[in-house]
């Protein structure tokens, strides 16, 4: 199978060092694809949870190990720390194993659009105001991650592919959607005062592009739910792909003054 040779790559919330990471499905992505940006677009390593005992298999080393890979070999790696990994961002604007960890970093798109990227947390008044309320929180997403494992494990044992349970509740429970729609417009607010033409970020779990007024709003999702991330094609398209038992497109932003390029390979 060809690799799928893209421009830019963005994955956030991979939650490296809990049982809820999808390391195979990622491990499977970055093994795929050949890029010129790789953007870790924070949560990559969850330091919160390792408080609690610390959970590392093999897959999860040889994700770094694969990012590292990458890094030494010709991709730009920018590791932008989350909320779960803050810890990184004490060393901010110094570069590790040819990665440079920043707070934020700033893409311009082969077509010129010049997208503010952040991991998201900034603008959640949660974990910005009350980090004990986030970590409650984070115990009742934890119990539900629990559930969604043994689900997918009866699902597997009766040949269906993987499905996220937390993503299903999460699209269709009131409260979460207001926040989800409630942080899109504040972010939205933010990118005009940076003065850039949109922003890439993580966080909330929640994959998508779209227009927010004028500003291009693309978060990547995760690797515990939906198993995605943002891709820039050559011609500055952006394009949300889902990497699972299934790989297929969910969104495509076209460049700027011009038609998208063909799908790219096997991701339809």
């Amino acid at each position: 199978m060809r690799p799928l040779r893209v421009r830019s790559v963005w994955i956030s919330d991979v939650h490296l060092g809990t049982k809820g990471c999808r390391a195979e499905f990622l491990l499977d992505f970055l093994r795929s694809t050949e890029t010129e940006f790789l953007y870790l677009v924070g949560d990559i390593i969850d330091v919160w949870n390792m408080k609690n005992g610390i959970y590392w298999p093999q897959k999860h080393n040889d994700v770094i190990r694969t990012i590292l890979g990458k890094a030494k070999h010709n991709t730009e790696v920018t590791y932008v720390p989350g909320n779960h990994d803050e810890l990184f961002r004490d060393y901010a604007g110094m570069t590790f194993g040819n990665v440079k960890i920043s707070k934020d970093a700033i893409h311009v798109t082969a077509d010129g659009r010049r997208l503010l990227v952040m991991h998201g947390d900034e603008f959640d008044s949660v974990v910005k105001c009350s980090r004990m309320l986030a970590m409650l929180g984070s115990r009742a997403y934890d119990f539900l991650l629990w559930l969604n494992r043994h689900v997918n494990y009866a699902r597997r044992r009766l040949g269906f592919p993987y499905w996220s349970l937390a993503a299903y509740l999460k699209h269709r429970v009131k409260n979460a959607v207001n926040y989800i729609s409630d942080f899109e417009r504040v972010v939205a607010h933010e990118v005009r005062k940076h003065k850039v033409d949109g922003l890439v970020c993580g966080h909330i779990h929640r994959a998508e592009i779209t227009h927010i007024n004028d500003v291009v709003y693309c978060n990547d999702g995760d690797w515990v739910e939906s198993c995605t991330a943002l891709i820039e094609r050559f011609d500055g398209t952006l394009q949300l792909i889902h990497w699972g038992d299934q790989k297929e497109t969910i969104k495509v932003l076209p460049p700027q003054g011009g038609e998208s390029e063909e799908v790219l390979g096997y991701v339809a």
